[in-house]
């Protein structure tokens, strides 16, 4: 083993299921964590979590409460994916390296995209 909260049982196989989430809180919480989650409900309360390795046990609600934190930092960045997902290519942005009207036309794009997207509290 790793040294990481690297194994789980349970679950369904769709991305960011309650099962991963709590491995990538508990993870954050204690990266030395060996546990084995089980479960398919949606919340802490409906999995049950088996400390291995004598891995000290940590409680639901610091658990919910970092699942919380990490769920705000990722909606927090909405903007960015959005703004990612129409920004030009990398390959559009190497021509606009060698042509000055092709640079001209990028940066309007990019400042077209961020006042469509702003940054929260900007």
């Amino acid at each position: 083993m790793d040294g990481k909260v690297n194994y789980h049982v349970g679950g369904s196989n769709i991305m960011s299921s309650i099962v991963d989430k709590i491995i990538e809180a508990i993870s954050k919480i204690n990266p030395d964590a060996k546990v084995v989650v089980y479960g398919t409900g949606d919340t802490v309360a409906t999995c049950e979590i088996v400390w291995e390795e004598e891995t000290a046990p940590i409680s639901d609600s610091d658990i919910q409460a970092e699942m919380d934190r990490i769920q705000a930092e990722y909606d927090a960045q909405e903007y960015a994916r959005k703004r990612e997902a129409e920004y030009p290519s990398v390959q559009d942005l190497v021509v606009a390296l060698y042509d000055t009207d092709d640079k001209t036309a990028i940066d309007e794009k990019r400042a077209e995209i961020k006042l469509k997207y702003p940054k929260p509290g900007a």
